[in-house]
């Protein structure tokens, strides 16, 4: 009698795996992201979109959420120089 496999069925919640985004998908995906507005717009389209390749969403995802923090970190900056070149 021969072992048994173990089975290659995901646990429940688990998310199956998907193609691999290539070098060229890569650079058009850099490419379009560099453009300011379309960039932008575009980051949420594949963070959130239903077709896009799980690596993608989640390279938008974190790239959404780093622009997010750069964001507070510039406008505490601002806020604090304005105070202070106020209150001088």
């Amino acid at each position: 009698m021969q072992p048994q496999q173990p089975s290659q069925q995901p646990f429940p919640g688990q998310v199956q795996p998907h193609g691999i985004v290539t070098l060229g998908d890569w650079l058009i995906t850099l490419l379009i992201a560099a453009i300011p507005l379309v960039g932008f717009i575009m980051l949420f389209v594949w963070a959130f979109g239903s077709n896009t390749n799980i690596n993608k969403a989640n390279w938008a995802k974190a790239t959404l959420i780093w622009l997010a923090v750069i964001v507070v970190l510039n406008l505490l900056f601002f806020l604090i120089v304005g105070v202070a070149f106020l209150t001088s």
